[in-house]
């Protein structure tokens, strides 16, 4: 179950990047691409599955988003959004350019604040 790897980078990833917030994490908002192979109730049931082990984060919510494929078309100089696996533009030149829908990247951290 390759989502569980997935799961302990992004935690490891936050750790990293807030060392002293880290424990306050209550919310994480993920992006994926149709491209990336994620899929959200994979990675929701790993989730739930770390956070089973990892009590520190027991209220910790995961909301995924899932962005669309984006190509760019060198004929007209236009980005399309690629739908059905069908990469050609409305002009009706292919394109192999993706710039959106192969990545995975955490887009929002929310923390409890203090009280």
């Amino acid at each position: 179950m390759h989502e569980l790897g997935i799961v302990k980078d992004i935690f490891r990833t936050l750790e990293e990047a807030y060392p002293d917030k880290y424990e306050a994490i209550i919310k994480i908002n993920l992006e994926a691409g149709l491209l990336s192979s994620l899929q959200p109730i994979l990675i929701q049931n790993a989730f739930e599955a770390y956070v089973l082990d990892d009590t520190r984060f027991k209220n910790t919510e995961l909301e995924v988003s899932i962005l669309p494929i984006i190509a760019y078309c060198k004929s007209c100089d236009k980005q399309f959004e690629v739908k059905y696996h069908r990469f050609v533009c409305d002009c009706g030149e292919p394109s192999d350019r993706i710039i959106q829908g192969e990545e995975l990247r955490i887009s929002q951290v929310t923390f409890q604040e203090d009280k």
